[in-house]
């Protein structure tokens, strides 16, 4: 090449994106190493050095946990988002983190070109590539697993080990956990290898983030989450007195919470965007239990029909946009729009029971939204509501059924 090349790679600092750091120099290109900091626990320096020392001419680690937390993760609970009733799309919400600073790296380095080492089978590869493209849209991006070369040199991990091998990368053997992590702030996720078997049960000693259920604390721990728009501010723990308000250490409290008590496993078969079903195993810790209060605090202050309304429309397609890889897109702006609209009044307080697993809601509460009127809703005076006007409701509401019923029962 008369002017080489840079590309900027999003490294994990496992064997795939090793290889493939290694892989690009020797195509000719300058590579630089990007890694982004979003609460995983990873030993960040030893995998600078090692991206060094295998040819990366820069390392950038950026430390994005804060932003995640407030542009991905308290969206995410305030549209009460989940991907076919179950998954709560941990690493769906990492992604736009991840490759909007890529890309910001990419222009400040020159790079014209960024890489991943996402599979061609999965979700992950079209999240990142439509997010480059939206963010930067005449960017190049290199995707190996798509390219018939690289794919049919590395037809599996023992070709990734030699190749590994030959080339001086250092790697660490996993055989004994044959399943594939993506971890984050929010989640850890688990698919691939025994996993593959739908039927298989996990081993025990795959989850890492919480405790089994079933050895959990035998005494549960109380608190309360305070909310202000639909964003959780503040944490008390009954238990011990702990209190948190910082937006990121209320989010790491909750997941040590959460850990500790056995919250937040599932286990699913789901849909690819990409049409392949696949079966997948998380762990969402404090995620589970804000969801959890949020969704409770809602039947609270919430109206009835702006509820339906974000139920119905918001809440679904949200969560199938940051599923599907379309975070930076109108649709997910208008959407925003709408589901700020609908917090406004998602203010007060829940108290919780978090127990060998479970999230219990032991009672709410809220200073200024005055929806839930108790003595309106008591069934021991009237407390002024008219009960002959439920007469004249019932009997509108029965017009079109009966001339219905008159059709199809009567005889």
């Amino acid at each position: 090449m008369s002017e080489q090349k840079r590309v900027l790679i999003a490294y994990s600092g496992g064997l795939d994106t090793s290889c493939i750091l290694v892989w690009l120099i020797e195509q000719g290109y300058e590579v630089l190493a990007y890694m982004a900091d979003l609460g995983q626990e990873e030993d960040f320096e030893a995998a600078k050095e090692k991206a060094l020392k295998i040819g990366a001419k820069k390392v950038f680690i950026e430390d994005l946990r804060r932003e995640f937390v407030e542009e991905l993760i308290f969206p995410a609970i305030q549209a009460n988002a989940i991907y076919e009733n179950v998954y709560l799309l941990g690493t769906s919400l990492a992604r736009p983190i991840i490759a909007r600073r890529q890309i910001e790296i990419a222009i400040k380095e020159n790079c014209q070109y960024v890489s991943h080492g996402c599979t061609g089978k999965g979700n992950d590869q079209v999240r990142f590539e439509l997010a480059y493209y939206a963010l930067k849209p005449d960017i190049k991006v290199i995707a190996p697993w798509r390219i018939r070369e690289f794919y049919e040199r590395f037809p599996g991990r023992e070709a990734l080990l030699v190749y590994a091998a030959e080339k001086g990368v250092p790697v660490v053997q996993t055989a004994s956990k044959p399943w594939s992590t993506d971890e984050n702030l929010f989640h850890i996720s688990y698919e691939a290898g025994v996993l593959e078997d739908p039927n298989e049960t996990p081993p025990k000693d795959m989850w890492k983030l919480t405790v089994d259920p079933e050895e959990a604390p035998n005494t549960p721990e109380r608190i309360t989450i305070t909310f202000d728009k639909g964003i959780p501010t503040k944490v008390v723990n009954h238990n011990d007195g702990t209190t948190e308000t910082d937006i990121l250490n209320l989010f790491i409290y909750l997941n040590t919470l959460a850990r500790r008590n056995g919250i937040g496993r599932i286990d699913i078969v789901e849909n690819r965007f990409i049409g392949i079903k696949s079966r997948g195993c998380y762990e969402t810790p404090g995620g589970t239990i804000l969801r959890t209060a949020h969704i409770d605090l809602e039947g609270l202050v919430l109206d009835r029909q702006v509820r339906a309304l974000r139920d119905q429309f918001v809440t679904p397609q949200f969560s199938q946009l940051l599923y599907n890889g379309q975070y930076f897109s109108p649709e997910r702006e208008f959407l925003t729009a709408s589901l700020l609209e609908s917090q406004k009044s998602v203010n007060g307080e829940v108290k919780l029971k978090l127990y060998k697993g479970n999230v219990i809601v032991e009672g709410r509460k809220s200073d200024t939204e005055k929806l839930y009127d108790m003595d309106e809703s008591s069934m021991s005076i009237q407390g002024g509501f008219t009960p002959d006007d439920s007469e004249g409701f019932i009997k509108i509401q029965s017009i079109r059924l009966k001339k219905w019923g008159k059709k199809f029962y009567s005889n």
